[in-house]
């Protein structure tokens, strides 16, 4: 077990490593992780060192640092306490129907600025996560609802297209609370998002609920507006946007939404 939970998380993170081994200092602190378990298993090397063994073997581990070790793994496995359940409890990805329109890196800002009279609700998500994939039916239906020439539902893969996140500040830490994120185009321009991001880069903990989406996005109201355009066609003037709702909040306004 101390050694197993090191292990996993190190197969999760092998993507990234990459990125790591370019800097001198994860590679080092890599390095240096792995040194202590080589020199205690490998001889001649092991047969120098001291043990605290009954048996007196000096190529195995004795009881502290069994117990170190086992503490290490404690911390690893609380830091990606998130990623290892998704291994292993993963719920299903959603393939029932939908009016979603999907996005890569360089389509999203090109259809957002095609036809500013069009409001877009977009999702920012990521495959593995299991707060995504469960929102996954709620949004699926919410856009076969409230779809219309005037109102558009968009996601994009913000795990597989990491500038989109940067770009759009939208967090992909597997311990963030960033994912899903819901935002509010209208003209092209972000009027809101959900969840709001504080003063220290913090998101607020929010509902991802039908019920909430419907109200925190005034659903009805943009739909109703919305299909004036489908009527009108080219002769209807750009809608107004709907009250703005800051995408920061003060620390002291962190309270979750019921």
């Amino acid at each position: 077990m101390a050694v197993l939970a090191p292990l996993i998380a190190l197969v999760y993170s092998v993507p990234r490593l990459s990125r790591w081994l370019a800097r001198p200092y994860y590679f080092l602190s890599a390095l240096l992780s792995a040194a202590f378990l080589l020199v205690r298993k490998l001889p001649p090397v092991c047969e120098s060192l001291p043990t605290q063994r009954e048996d007196g073997n000096p190529c195995d581990f004795d009881w502290r640092e069994v117990e170190i070790l086992m503490f290490l793994s404690a911390i690893v496995m609380m830091k990606n306490r998130r990623s290892m359940f998704l291994m292993t409890c993963k719920p299903p990805l959603y393939m029932g129907p939908e009016y979603i329109k999907y996005f890569s890196d360089k389509t999203i800002d090109e259809e957002l600025e095609r036809d500013k009279r069009v409001t877009w609700i977009v999702e920012f998500f990521a495959n593995w996560s299991s707060d995504c994939q469960s929102f996954a039916p709620i949004y699926a239906d919410l856009s076969l609802k409230y779809n219309c020439t005037g109102l558009n539902f968009g996601k994009v893969d913000v795990g597989r297209y990491t500038d989109v996140s940067t770009r759009y500040k939208v967090s992909t830490s597997p311990l963030t609370k960033q994912l899903p994120t819901l935002i509010l185009f209208q003209g092209g321009k972000e009027v809101m998002r959900r969840p709001q991001i504080d003063k220290k880069g913090r998101a607020v903990s929010w509902t991802f609920s039908e019920e909430n989406v419907i109200r925190e996005f005034n659903l009805n109201e943009l739909y109703q507006r919305a299909k004036k355009l489908s009527k009108a066609g080219d002769k209807i003037p750009e809608e107004q946007p709907v009250a703005t709702v800051p995408t920061t909040v003060p620390d002291e306004e962190n309270k979750k939404d019921k």
